[in-house]
């Protein structure tokens, strides 16, 4: 007996295309943070937990099959900045298919802040 397909619709909320789309980021070596306050970062933690930390410093327009991401990041000092930024398209397209089955029309990433470590990457670190 083949499967019963029932009809209805599915819709895919903004804030939790968001927050996919902000922990696929952060998953990048040279990613420091989301946005660019600290301030901001700990009201959000407070206020929405793991979740609004997540979707802090990413904005999102949803359709029905497809979904156009803005980030903001703060990078960590010596790490390639171009790099990161690539790796981390690759990521936030690949976790949005992966986990909502939308498509990235396109993710635009702008760095807003950079962090000194105490300690600087490893040589070999600087170009992932």
């Amino acid at each position: 007996m083949a499967k019963e397909v029932i009809a209805g619709e599915t819709t895919i909320d903004d804030i939790v295309v968001a927050s996919v789309a902000g922990l696929a980021a952060g998953e990048i070596k040279g990613v420091a943070h989301l946005g660019k306050s600290l301030v901001r970062g700990k009201i959000a933690e407070a206020v929405g937990g793991a979740e609004g930390k997540a979707r802090q410093g990413v904005s999102v327009t949803v359709g029905h099959k497809e979904a156009t991401v803005d980030l903001k990041l703060d990078v960590i000092y010596g790490f390639n900045i171009p790099n990161i930024i690539t790796e981390v398209r690759k990521i936030v397209a690949t976790r949005l298919l992966e986990i909502t089955g939308l498509v990235a029309k396109e993710i635009n990433v702008r760095i807003v802040g950079i962090e000194f470590p105490e300690k600087a990457p490893e040589k070999g670190e600087k170009l992932k």
